[in-house]
């Protein structure tokens, strides 16, 4: 009889433990552009890849969640995670102070890696190509006003409304002159076509034109710039008051990020570690 009693209380036991898993396992939704490769597209059956996508899958495995994407066109993405119509953002979006003004961040779970592109037969002054501005840390920043010199009296182009309009007009803009674009792919046409003299964009940006038959004939163009203007990095947007998956997520992206799950997510899609500090 106490056998029996014994039998049963283990199996409700187990059965409770089964749901309190369960219930530990939270769905969510986790909004992406779908149209920034690599960072994130649509593939042909209309599903959400790329780098966010994969990582996101990898980071809510370690958070114990179960996390489906969908896709949400750019001008929206901060307003539909606001009211709701999903749990989270993971756009390659970079966490700035105006953008945390309105929802919160978790960690970076990738780096900044901003860097000016020229034709190969710009003429321009050679500067070190293997050195990194922080902007936050203050390394290396006499770089930008060799930069400055070099560019002065030249057009840059950056696309509007973006990180890289902020810091070229703020940095560069008494000497240079600013062309902004609606979209990456004008901007490199007028590039290649030499109707700019340089752009300014994020490297996984320009990983896609420069090897493309188009992105031929132009090359990287000095340091690397981040921090400052551009953020601490790239992160899962959230809203602010969700402090329990901010935590979990944060726990994630460093567990992820300490065994190298994450740049190996990295050199998969971007042939670069953009993760590692």
């Amino acid at each position: 009889m106490h056998i029996l009693k014994s039998t049963a209380v283990l199996a409700i036991w187990i059965m409770l433990a089964g749901f309190a898993h369960a219930q530990d396992l939270k769905v969510i939704t986790i909004a992406t552009e779908g149209a920034f490769p690599p960072w994130n597209s649509v593939d042909t059956a209309g599903k959400p890849v790329g780098f966010d996508i994969d990582a996101g899958e990898a980071i809510c495995a370690r958070a114990h969640l179960q996390c489906s994407f969908v896709a949400q066109a750019w001008d929206g993405i901060i307003p539909g995670l606001t009211v709701g119509k999903y749990d989270a953002i993971m756009a390659g979006m970079s966490i700035t102070e105006k953008r945390r003004k309105v929802i919160a961040f978790s960690k970076p779970y990738a780096l900044t890696s901003n860097y000016l592109v020229v034709r190969k037969s710009s003429g321009l002054p050679a500067i070190d190509g293997g050195a990194s501005v922080d902007l936050t840390g203050g390394t290396n920043v006499a770089l930008l006003d060799v930069l400055k010199s070099n560019l002065t009296g030249k057009s840059v182009g950056v696309q509007g409304s973006t990180n890289a309009e902020a810091f070229i007009r703020e940095y560069f803009g008494d000497t240079v002159d600013v062309r902004t674009y609606d979209t990456q792919d004008n901007l490199n046409l007028d590039l290649v076509a030499g109707r700019i003299d340089a752009g300014l964009a994020d490297y996984s940006v320009w990983k896609v034109f420069l090897e493309s038959a188009n992105g031929a004939d132009a090359t990287l163009y000095g340091p690397r710039i981040s921090g400052g203007l551009f953020g601490p990095g790239i992160g899962i947007g959230l809203r602010k008051q969700d402090n329990e998956l901010a935590a979990r997520f944060d726990q994630a992206i460093e567990s992820v990020t300490k065994d190298g799950t994450l740049r190996a997510i990295s050199l998969k899609w971007f042939g670069a570690d953009l993760v590692s500090q």
